[in-house]
């Protein structure tokens, strides 16, 4: 697939899952990639650009931003994958306050603020490319979620918003919505759920891969892949 050559891309969460992957076939289609995420033996073994930043907060963002700028030139195509998962929610009341803020802090503040830093310079260059990562919880609330679910469905109302105020000048914005994938988040959600529920992680999965018609969850490597069509200049007629 043609369309990121040459393009300046800054993947969040790249340090693992679905961002490591993006950032590697970004990569390897000749985009110039800046990986971002909190930890940096993760990042260094990508053996291409990256930035440690706590994407959390707004000062994170904006190392990350000026980063990316300073050594490979203007975004020009954001892929907001960064966030924490559900595994130590509760029901809504008995939910911890404190764990509410530090995932509306990671996975909605953090996006918001990245996307309002990029967004300038991609209306100044009149392109851009910005895809997040939501989840079906974004659509469906999961249950004892009410943290990850709110944020999941903020994140789709930011994407749509900055395909509104965007799309007069050549950006598109986009989420993509996985269910299941086995990456290190959902692994940390399966050991949870086997604990409260006196069963083994694999018989979780097993439950899991029933969900969807295949029969099996998808792998990082099948969303990663429909997150670079969305960043190419291919999917210039989807957004929002």
């Amino acid at each position: 697939m043609a369309g990121v050559e040459g393009r300046v891309a800054l993947v969040t969460g790249a340090g693992r899952g679905i961002g490591r992957v993006t950032a590697e076939i970004l990569s390897a289609r000749g985009a110039i990639v800046m990986a971002a995420a909190r930890s940096e033996n993760e990042l260094a073994s990508l053996g291409f650009d990256y930035t440690v930043a706590d994407l959390g907060t707004a000062s994170g963002c904006s190392h990350a931003v000026e980063e990316t700028v300073r050594r490979l030139g203007p975004i020009e195509i954001f892929v907001c994958n960064h966030g924490i998962g559900s595994a130590d929610e509760r029901v809504i009341w008995e939910q911890d306050p404190a764990l509410w803020e530090e995932t509306m802090r990671i996975n909605l503040d953090g996006p918001f603020h990245l996307s309002r830093l990029i967004t300038a310079g991609m209306v100044e260059k009149g392109y851009g490319r910005v895809v997040y990562t939501s989840s079906t919880a974004g659509q469906v609330a999961e249950y004892a979620g009410s943290a990850y679910n709110s944020s999941k469905h903020g994140l789709l109302g930011l994407m749509r918003s900055v395909a509104q105020d965007g799309g007069q000048h050549g950006i598109t914005s986009n989420a993509v919505l996985p269910g299941w994938v086995r990456t290190e988040m959902a692994e940390n959600s399966a050991i949870a759920e086997a604990r409260e529920r006196g069963m083994t992680v694999e018989e979780v999965w097993a439950e899991r891969d029933k969900l969807y018609p295949p029969g099996r969850v998808v792998t990082p490597q099948e969303v990663a892949e429909v997150i670079a069509f969305l960043a190419s200049e291919e999917s210039r007629g989807v957004s929002g």
